[in-house]
């Protein structure tokens, strides 16, 4: 049996196939981040799941692509953990921009590969292998265009009295925005960029409110300056895109990306079915 999972900050979804490719069951675990969670968390998070408790020895290969997982250091601690999970498997983590890769690019075809979900990331494919400008200092100083950006802006915008009235009042609706109880979610709980990043939800649904707009522009365009156009090749290669804060805001990333005159591919909101087709190709 052949695990597949496609792991972000927020949610990891796992597959199970056998040798054939048929799916044995689905099931999905809150996110995997090795840079926010410690091993006894990681464990709990697994645990917590019947299907992947109760089938762990009969796992024989699991394939790992995660947020957090872009250094040697943090792909070794998750193998660790793996390893002595599941037992009988052999342990594979990668990065999640590898999942991206594998889900939007044709085999071989040259591409940078861009995920806007609950972080963010980009990377060009040359066709064998990733390859990355910029190294990710994490949530707190990076993480353009992504979910919790966007609510580290919205949280801003609220507290500085910058939101227009009308939609602070649905916010406050909507969410806890109790002082203390933000701040326990983002110094002492679990996932602070996770906490953050479910307030991306209101401001994809106020789109079109002209404070929201002007936010989701200018990360975009943060996004493009600072993450895509570190590579020369930008404009002659198709640009891809997997995570639900570009699956979302489409029509508002096509727009940006022609004002920098950058050709936009494929955009999924996740790339875990695309996994399937590539691990059957590539038994």
């Amino acid at each position: 049996m052949k695990l597949l999972v496609d792991s972000g900050s927020t949610k990891a979804d796992w597959i199970a196939i056998d040798e054939n490719g048929k799916v044995l069951f689905t099931t999905q675990t809150l996110g995997l981040n090795p840079e926010v969670l410690d091993k006894e968390e990681i464990i709990n998070r697994l645990d917590d799941k019947f299907d992947i408790s109760h089938n762990k020895e009969k796992a024989t290969h699991l394939f790992f692509y995660g947020a957090g997982c872009g250094t040697d250091r943090m792909k070794d601690f998750l193998t660790i953990v793996f390893k002595e999970y599941f037992s009988n498997a052999a342990i594979s983590v990668h990065e999640d921009t590898y999942a991206a890769v594998y889900a939007t690019t044709p085999k071989d075809e040259k591409a940078i590969v861009c995920i806007l979900g609950t972080g963010s990331n980009c990377s060009f494919f040359d066709g064998k292998v990733l390859h990355q400008k910029v190294q990710s200092l994490g949530y707190i100083a990076m993480d353009d265009c992504s979910g919790n950006r966007f609510g580290r802006h919205l949280l801003r915008g609220y507290y500085f009295n910058k939101m227009p009235k009308e939609l602070a009042k649905e916010f406050e609706e909507e969410y806890n925005l109790d002082a203390d109880y933000i701040k326990n979610n983002l110094y002492k709980e679990p996932n602070p960029n996770a906490y953050l990043a479910t307030f991306a939800k209101f401001l994809i649904k106020h789109k079109d409110d002209a404070f929201c707009k002007e936010i989701i522009k200018a990360e975009m365009k943060d996004f493009v300056e600072n993450y895509i156009m570190q590579f020369d090749n930008c404009h002659d290669v198709l640009v891809h895109f997997v995570g639900s804060i570009a699956f979302y805001l489409k029509e508002e990333l096509e727009e940006v990306l022609e004002h920098y005159n950058i050709k936009i591919g494929n955009v999924l909101r996740r790339p875990i079915d695309g996994l399937i087709a590539y691990h059957i190709l590539n038994k």
